[in-house]
Parts: structure tokens; C-alpha cells; sequence
């Protein structure tokens, strides 16, 4: 019997580039950020709200809140490809961060009644940013060998708890904002230039792990946490997001490069709906590892 075809959809705090995402037919769904009177949708290619804008406007002062991607619009979404008699494979943002991932395992309870013949699984990445993006990469690749949906699946499963997400930030009062800090660190950690090198966990949560005096020392910490625990530093693919500093994930990367001579890198954005969190000046790194 021949296999059917499926799509793998993801959401966009993926921050993959649109071209990246379309070059490995990726189905997207935006989350939302509301900013003022104004909602605007996640797109990757940045349509309703440009990065470099987004990050002005925090920095002017300006606040947002953010929306995941509902019910309805998942349904709207997969109700389309699955009447063209294909599955679908959904890999989400964190659940410990989002609510997205519980959006789309509802709207696959509701369509499976209306298309039994069809598979539809939702897996939650418990990544985010880069991480979340890395591990889609990875099984785009897989269903290019040609594996099926459930095999992609089985091993997005068994890779999400290998995809390392290490990160610091340049402005303490960020995190504090969002409940990650406490004042008091905030405020003494700014006085100090103290930096936190922090991790997304295997519960998919950001966690702080140690602290760096000082901004190039905290980015060069997040490299002394692949060269400890990468699987493959000299092939393995790399990932790097920022908050509207290209020249300081460019530091990661050239000193990856240095370390491992690795040139399978790839730099984006901080989308707007995780920088809204992390703030300016956020750098990523992500690659695979023995653990997280």
C-alpha cells in the first residue's frame, strides 16, 4: 500500500526564516502580539510587524502581551490539507511556556471524527525559538529520506530531550518583568554587569544555571556549553537567534567556528512573541547534545 504523504506544521516561535521554513514545507502558524491598540500576527517574513521594529519600540519603552494560536485557527488550518487526503505530523512551541501545543491537540481531537481515515499527531517540543526550529530542521530532514509520519514522529520524540538551548540576555529587567528574576537580582546584577547563562530544560522551561561578569564572557559561556555537550561540534547543524544584536550572535558564531571550525550555522531573529519576554539583546545558541 502506498504511503500517504503528510505535512509537518509548526507554529511560528519556531523563528526559523521564512525562506528556511519554506525550503523544508513547513505549514506555520502565527502566534500574536499585541501591542497598544494593535494585534499583529508572528509571520516569519515579519509582514504585520518588522523585527528591527519590534525591538525600537521595546527599547522606546513601548509593552506588549502575547496570544497563542487558537482552536479555530488550527482547525482552519489542517482542515484543508487533510481533505486533500494527507496527514499531519504538528510540532509545537513548549507547553510550559505556551498554551499552543494544548490548541492544536484539541482541534486534532475535533478533526479526527471528521476525517478517521487520516493521522494527525501533535508533539510537544518543549523548545523554544531556535530549539524548537533545530528540531523541525532535523525532521524535515527525516521525512526527506523518506520515513513516514510515524517514524518522524517516534523520532521527534526521542530528539527533543537532545536539542540544548543555551542563552543570556543583555538587560536584566526583562526577565524580572516576566517573572524569571527577582527585583533584587535584577537590580544587582545590572549594577555588577552580572549576566545570566540560562537554559531551556527538560520540562521545556527556562531555567537560570550560572552567572557571567560581564557581556562577552556570558557569550562565550554559552559555546564553553557545547564544547561540554555536543553530540557532533565540527558537523553537527548549529542554530544562533538574537534580540536585535547580529553583531554579538555573529561573536557565537565566529567563535564556534574558531573552537570547532563548524560552518553548518544559521542566525535569525528573536521573534517578537519570545523577544517580547527575553527582550533586546537575547543570544541563543542551540546545537544537538548528549542531554540537555
Amino acid at each position: 500500500m502506498k504511503m500517504r504523504d503528510f505535512v509537518i506544521m509548526t507554529d511560528s516561535c519556531c523563528d526559523m526564516t521564512a525562506a528556511m521554513a519554506k525550503d523544508l514545507e513547513l505549514e506555520v502558524l502565527p502566534l500574536s502580539l499585541n501591542m497598544g491598540q494593535d494585534v499583529y500576527r508572528n509571520w516569519l517574513d515579519g509582514r504585520e510587524i518588522g523585527f528591527e521594529d519590534f525591538y525600537a519600540r521595546i527599547r522606546a519603552g513601548e509593552t506588549a502581551t502575547t496570544s497563542a494560536v487558537s482552536v479555530g485557527e488550527f482547525e482552519d488550518a489542517m482542515r484543508p490539507i487533510l481533505a486533500q487526503g494527507k496527514d499531519i505530523l504538528c510540532i509545537n512551541f513548549s507547553s510550559a511556556l505556551s498554551t499552543t501545543y494544548q490548541s492544536a491537540t484539541i482541534a486534532a481531537g475535533d478533526l479526527r471524527s471528521e476525517f478517521p481515515e487520516a493521522k494527525i499527531f501533535v508533539v510537544d517540543s518543549l523548545c523554544a525559538s531556535l530549539g524548537q526550529g533545530l528540531l523541525l530542521y532535523l525532521c524535515a530532514q527525516q521525512k526527506r529520506e523518506g520515513r513516514s509520519i510515524g517514524e518522524v514522529r517516534a523520532y521527534a520524540e526521542a530528539t527533543k530531550g537532545n536539542i540544548c538551548h543555551w542563552f543570556t540576555v543583555d538587560d536584566l529587567n526583562h526577565l524580572k518583568r516576566g517573572g524569571r528574576i527577582s527585583a533584587a537580582t535584577a537590580l544587582f546584577g545590572t549594577m555588577l554587569s552580572i549576566k545570566p547563562v540560562m537554559h531551556v530544560d527538560d520540562g521545556g522551561h527556562l531555567t537560570p544555571v550560572s552567572k557571567a561578569r560581564g557581556r562577552k564572557a556570558s557569550l562565550l559561556a554559552l559555546v564553553d556549553q557545547m564544547e561540554k555537550n555536543a553530540v557532533d561540534s565540527a558537523h553537527g547543524p548549529v542554530f544562533i537567534s538574537h534580540g536585535d544584536c547580529e553583531g554579538d550572535a555573529l561573536l557565537v558564531a565566529d567563535e564556534v567556528v574558531r573552537r570547532f571550525g563548524n560552518n553548518d550555522i544559521h542566525l535569525n531573529y528573536v521573534g517578537p512573541v519570545i523577544g517580547n519576554h527575553s527582550g533586546p539583546g537575547t543570544v541563543a545558541l542551540f546545537f544537538v547534545g548528549h542531554k540537555r
